[in-house]
């Protein structure tokens, strides 16, 4: 039996949840044949996939009928770059290939933090501009269906670097995507997590980058601080709700980026009011004006007020950036916070 005839036999398991099999994703590596043994070498980066795909490949019987023993391996990459971490006063720089890189960060979830993420990032792309966006939301990563892309697989190009994908002109890479399926839980330590940032950072093959956007967890944790250290950040933009609970959560963001010393561009207020589509009428359901008076209090700029809608909702539910539909008003809402990002 061949190589060839064994790729083809291979070409049946699917990758979980996804229409590709591990040959059409470049998922098997090398194949090995010595008298009855068949040694397989994958290369994936999820844990729990491979685990899945090993067990369906030892389970194929026209394999079992053919060889004594089937080895199947997982590639293991060698880091590129050393693992020392930088400090906020000196910060590594581990995306030379990025001109500007702007954090999107919030004081607690469930703000909206990730839909003006991924608006901010594809209303670059649409100004010209080359655009990376990394879901450094570990433990939430909503980008991928957000940008339109849940449900895809990470690839590799012949040197080795994972392949992101690309919607909306914007680069895109997240956790998600390493995942067997969408309801996945990534049960790992901080450590893990951070290393895998860093290694999406170094071994992504992102090209040259006029803006990395970086969609941060809330809070005011490892990641952020990692991010700090590891990153030349060019300012970062803070994503709050008028209510007080959340303006209690992301003053005490705003006072960690200043004493990591990363620039602030402003403040977003999302959620910032309701007005209803029959009689028009506006309420504010989480207070009004707290955003505008937080900046204030805290010398920072204010970018401005996005209201709770039910066509944003459903557009990034559906992968389709508010910021790419006809509306003039909702895509407005987005390209002037950009335009004062960029002014910054």
């Amino acid at each position: 039996m061949s190589n060839n005839e064994i790729k083809v036999i291979l070409s049946e398991i699917k990758y979980p949840n996804l229409e590709k099999n591990i040959i059409e994703l470049s998922l098997v590596d090398e194949i090995t044949l010595k008298d009855n043994i068949l040694n397989i070498e994958l290369q994936i980066v999820n844990t729990e996939a491979f685990e899945i795909l090993s067990n369906a490949i030892k389970n194929l019987d026209i394999l079992k009928q053919r060889f004594s023993t089937i080895n199947i391996i997982n590639k293991v990459q060698p880091p590129k770059k050393s693992m020392n971490y930088g400090s906020t006063q000196n910060p590594n720089n581990r995306a030379p290939y990025a001109k500007n890189i702007i954090a999107v960060s919030s004081g607690k979830g469930g703000v909206g933090k990730s839909t003006v993420a991924a608006n901010i990032a594809v209303s670059l792309a649409q100004d010209g501009f080359k655009v990376g966006i990394l879901d450094a939301d570990v433990y939430g990563p909503n980008i991928p269906r957000m940008l339109g892309v849940d449900g895809e697989s990470l690839q590799w190009n012949d040197q080795d670097k994972i392949i992101p994908s690309i919607n909306f002109g914007v680069k895109i890479m997240s956790v998600g995507l390493t995942t067997p399926s969408s309801d996945t839980p990534l049960v790992w330590r901080s450590s893990v997590a951070i290393s895998a940032l860093i290694q999406f950072l170094e071994d992504v093959e992102w090209g040259e980058l006029d803006y990395l956007i970086i969609d941060m967890p809330p809070g005011t944790g490892d990641v952020q601080l990692t991010m700090a250290q590891e990153l030349r950040l060019t300012c970062a933009v803070l994503v709050t709700t008028p209510q007080m609970a959340a303006i209690d959560d992301v003053s005490r963001a705003i006072m960690m980026f200043k004493d990591v010393g990363v620039p602030i561009c402003g403040l977003v207020e999302n959620m910032s009011y309701f007005i209803t589509p029959d009689t028009k009428q506006r309420y504010d359901i989480f207070g009004s004006g707290t955003g505008a008076k937080l900046s204030v209090a805290y010398g920072i700029n204010f970018l401005g007020e996005i209201p709770l809608s039910m066509d944003i909702r459903e557009n990034c539910d559906g992968g389709k950036p508010p910021v790419v539909l006809k509306d003039d008003i909702i895509r407005g809402y987005y390209k002037d916070i950009t335009n004062k990002i960029l002014k910054r």
